[in-house]
C-alpha cells in the first residue's frame, strides 16, 4: 500500500518585508493565514498525508520583485564576538526596477570576444559567419574589443576601444592573421590580461568565451574568475563535452550563460541570443553605504557587485561588528547607489541594530554556504594554504560540510563493549578525515567501518592515511571489518584529485541545444552578404554589392528611388529591411538586432516620405511588408 508508516505535522513561518503574496505545493496545504496587516508574516501547514512517492515541494512568492531589502539576524550568544557566527548578520536583497530598453538605440557596455584559436582553424568558415552577426548586431555607444588566444594571447587592440565603423573593419581584417598559433589554450593568460585592463567608465564588462578544448590550468582559471566575478559577467559557449564543467562554473560564477554548441551550423543562433540577453540595461556603479551608531562597523562578506543586471537580483551578506557606543540608537540604515541610463538612484533602507531570531541562524549558514563556494576555486588552484584553512575554519564553526571536511558517525543498534565513550572517534589532531564519509556499524553480531569515498584535495593523502591509522586503532576490536573491505591490509589506490567545477551531465546540452533545419543554415548563407554591407550605425549604403544581394541591377534600383529627398543610404536601407521580410520570411532569430538599429536610424532621419519608400520597396521588390515593420 500506498500509505506512510508515519504521520507528519509541518507549519511553516514565513517572513520577507516585500510581503508574502502566494505559497504553493505538490501536497494540500491549509488556506494561508497572515500574522501581519502588512501581509509581511504568514502562516501554512500540512493539511492531510504528504505524497509518498515524492518529496516535499514549497514554493513560497513574494511580494514585488523588483526591490531592495535589509533582514538582520542575531548571532549566536554562544559563539566569540567578531566571528561569522557571533556577530549579526544583514541579509540584503539587491533587486532594483529597470525599464527595458528599447532595441537599436545607443547603449552602453563593453563586451570582449575570446576566441580559441582552434576554433578559428578548424571551423575557420563557420566563425567568419558568425563574428559579423555577432559584431554587427552590436549598438552604437559600447566599446569591444577581440583576443584570440592559444599558445599565446593576442589582443585586436590593446584594450576596448569605441564601436566605430573603422574600428570594427578594422577588427574584422586582423581576425584571420591573429589566429595562427597551437598549442596550450592560453585562455588563463587573457583572462589575466583583460582583468588588469582598466573597463571604460560606465560601461559594464562582459566576456564571450569560445572553447573549442578544454584549457589544463581549469582550476586556475575558474579561480581568477571567481576573484572578479563582481566586475563583470561571462557568457561561455563550448565545443566539447570535456570543456562543460568549465564554462558551466565561469557563466554560473558570474549570472551569465553557458552553451553547448552541438554543431557549427548553431554557432550564430546560440551567439546571438546570448547576445540578446547581454544587451539589456542594467544598473551600473552600485555602491552600497551605511549609517550605523560609533563603535560599529559593515563588513560585506564576498563584496558588491558593480552592476546588476535587468532580471536578475543580487543576495549580499553584511556583517555588523563591534560594539555600539550609543545604545539609543536602536536602528541602522543601508543606502544603495547606481547610476541607470545616466541618472542617478538612490534607495535607503532602514534595519534594527538589536534583531530577534530563532537560534537557528539560519542567515548565517547561508552566508558560510556563500563564503565556502567562493573560497573552494582559490583553494584547489594552489593559491596557497590561506583559502584552505579559511575553509576549514568555516566549516567547523557553522557545521556545513566542505571538501576539506567530513562527518564521522556511528550507528548501534545496541551500545557495544568496544566503545563506550563520546562520539569523538579520533584524537584532537586527527578529527577530519579529509573529503571522506566514514559510517561505523556496531551490533552484538557484527560490526563494521565502510567508508564512502568522495574527492580528496591534492596534498592531504598524507592526512587520509594518519587518519584510517587512527580508525584501525580505534576499530581494532571491531569483528568482521577484513570481511567488508573497509580497512583491508591491502594498499588502496589514492582518490581522484579534488576540483571546483561540478560534474556537469553533457546530455544537458545534447538535449537543450536547438535543433536547427536546413532552412537556418540557408538562412545564414543568404544573409550573410547583406550582413557584411551593413554599417555599424544599422545603415546600408547604395552599391553595387547591395544589388547583387537583391538580384536587382543597380540602374533600376536608382532609378525607383521615390523623389530627390530621399538620400540613396535611406532608399537602401529601407530596401534591405524590406528584403529580409520578403515573402512574409523574417530571419528574425538572426536579424533582430541588426533590423532594430536599421530602423531607428532611419526614424533619426526624420524621413517624411518613408511611406513612400516602404510602398516602393514592396513594389520593386515584390513584397508586402507592413508599415508597422517600420514603426509607422
Amino acid at each position: 500500500t500506498s500509505k506512510l508508516p508515519y504521520s507528519l505535522l509541518l507549519t511553516a513561518s514565513l517572513q520577507s518585508p516585500r510581503g508574502v503574496a502566494n505559497v504553493q505545493a505538490n501536497f494540500p496545504l491549509t488556506p494561508l493565514i497572515y500574522t501581519a496587516q502588512d501581509h509581511s508574516t504568514a502562516q501554512v501547514s500540512l493539511a492531510g498525508s504528504p505524497p509518498s512517492q515524492d518529496d516535499l515541494e514549497l514554493r513560497v512568492y513574494f511580494g514585488d520583485p523588483t526591490a531592495v531589502s535589509a533582514v538582520v539576524e542575531k548571532g549566536d550568544p554562544g559563539a566569540p564576538p567578531g566571528s561569522l557566527l557571533g556577530d549579526p548578520m544583514v541579509l540584503v536583497m539587491l533587486a532594483p526596477s529597470i525599464p527595458e530598453a528599447v532595441p537599436g538605440q545607443r547603449q552602453s557596455g563593453e563586451f570582449i570576444f575570446l576566441l580559441d584559436t582552434t576554433f578559428l582553424e578548424h571551423a575557420q568558415v563557420h566563425a567568419q559567419d558568425s563574428l559579423p552577426f555577432l559584431l554587427k548586431s552590436l549598438p552604437l555607444g559600447c566599446y569591444f574589443n577581440i583576443y584570440c588566444y592559444g599558445e599565446t594571447s593576442v589582443g585586436i587592440y590593446p584594450q576596448s576601444v569605441e564601436y566605430t565603423q573603422d574600428n570594427l573593419t578594422e577588427a574584422m581584417r586582423r581576425i584571420p592573421s591573429t589566429g595562427s598559433s597551437l598549442g596550450d589554450t592560453n585562455l588563463l593568460g587573457t583572462l589575466r590580461s583583460i582583468y588588469n585592463t582598466p573597463r571604460p567608465r560606465g560601461h559594464t564588462r562582459q566576456l564571450f568565451i569560445f572553447m573549442a578544448r578544454l584549457p589544463p590550468d581549469k582550476e586556475a582559471i575558474a579561480a581568477e574568475v571567481c576573484r572578479h566575478r563582481n566586475s563583470h559577467r561571462c557568457f561561455s559557449f563550448f565545443f566539447s563535452e570535456e570543456s562543460a564543467a568549465l564554462a558551466m562554473a565561469l557563466a554560473k560564477e558570474t549570472g551569465g550563460e553557458a552553451t553547448y554548441v552541438s554543431s557549427d551550423n548553431s554557432v550564430t543562433y546560440v551567439v546571438l541570443k546570448c547576445l540578446k540577453r547581454a544587451l539589456k540595461p542594467a544598473a551600473e556603479g552600485v555602491s552600497l553605504s551605511w549609517t550605523l551608531p560609533c563603535g560599529l562597523e559593515v563588513e560585506v562578506l564576498g563584496g558588491t557587485p558593480q552592476s546588476i543586471f535587468q532580471d536578475q537580483h543580487s543576495l549580499l551578506y553584511a556583517q555588523i561588528h563591534g560594539q555600539a557606543q550609543d545604545t539609543t540608537v536602536a536602528k541602522g540604515a543601508m543606502t544603495l547607489q547606481y547610476s541607470l541610463d545616466g541618472r542617478d538612484v538612490t534607495h535607503t533602507i532602514e534595519f534594527p541594530l538589536c534583531p530577534q531570531g530563532d537560534g537557528r541562524l539560519a542567515g548565517h549558514r547561508l552566508a558560510a554556504r556563500c563564503l565556502l563556494k567562493r573560497l573552494l576555486p582559490e583553494a584547489v588552484s594552489g593559491s596557497g594554504d590561506e583559502p584552505r584553512r579559511r575553509s576549514v575554519e568555516i566549516s567547523l564553526a557553522s557545521g556545513i560540510i566542505c571538501p576539506f571536511t567530513s562527518y564521522v558517525g556511528v550507528r548501534t543498534s545496541q551500545r557495544v563493549t568496544w566503545y563506550r565513550g563520546p562520539l569523538a572517534l579520533l584524537p584532537p589532531r586527527r578529527s577530519l578525515i579529509p573529503c571522506q564519509i566514514v559510517e561505523l556499524r556496531g551490533s552484538y553480531k557484527a560490526s563494521s567501518c565502510r567508508p564512502m569515498r568522495i574527492w580528496v584535495p591534492p596534498g592531504w593523502l598524507t592526512a587520509v592515511c594518519e587518519s584510517w591509522l587512527a580508525l584501525r586503532q580505534l576499530t581494532h576490536g571491531i569483528p568482521a571489518l577484513p570481511r567488508r573491505g573497509a580497512c583491508s591490509k591491502a594498499c588502496k589506490p589514492p582518490p581522484p584529485s579534488i576540483s571546483s567545477l561540478k560534474y556537469v551531465d553533457p546530455m544537458e546540452f545534447f538535449w537543450g541545444s536547438p535543433i536547427l533545419g536546413r532552412w537556418f543554415t540557408k538562412g545564414i548563407a543568404e544573409c550573410q552578404e547583406l550582413v557584411a554591407l551593413q554599417n555599424v550605425d544599422g545603415s546600408w549604403a547604395l552599391s553595387s554589392g547591395l544589388a547583387s544581394v537583391l538580384e536587382i541591377d543597380e540602374a533600376e534600383i536608382k532609378g525607383k528611388r521615390p523623389g530627390e529627398v530621399v538620400e540613396p543610404s535611406v532608399w537602401a536601407t529601407v530596401l534591405a529591411v524590406t528584403w529580409l521580410h520578403r515573402n512574409d520570411n523574417c530571419y528574425k532569430d538572426l536579424c533582430e538586432l541588426l533590423e532594430a538599429k536599421a530602423v531607428t536610424w532611419l526614424c533619426s532621419q526624420a524621413v517624411s516620405q518613408l511611406d513612400k519608400c516602404l510602398e516602393a520597396a514592396n513594389t520593386l521588390l515584390g513584397s508586402s511588408v507592413k508599415p508597422s515593420v517600420f514603426r509607422l
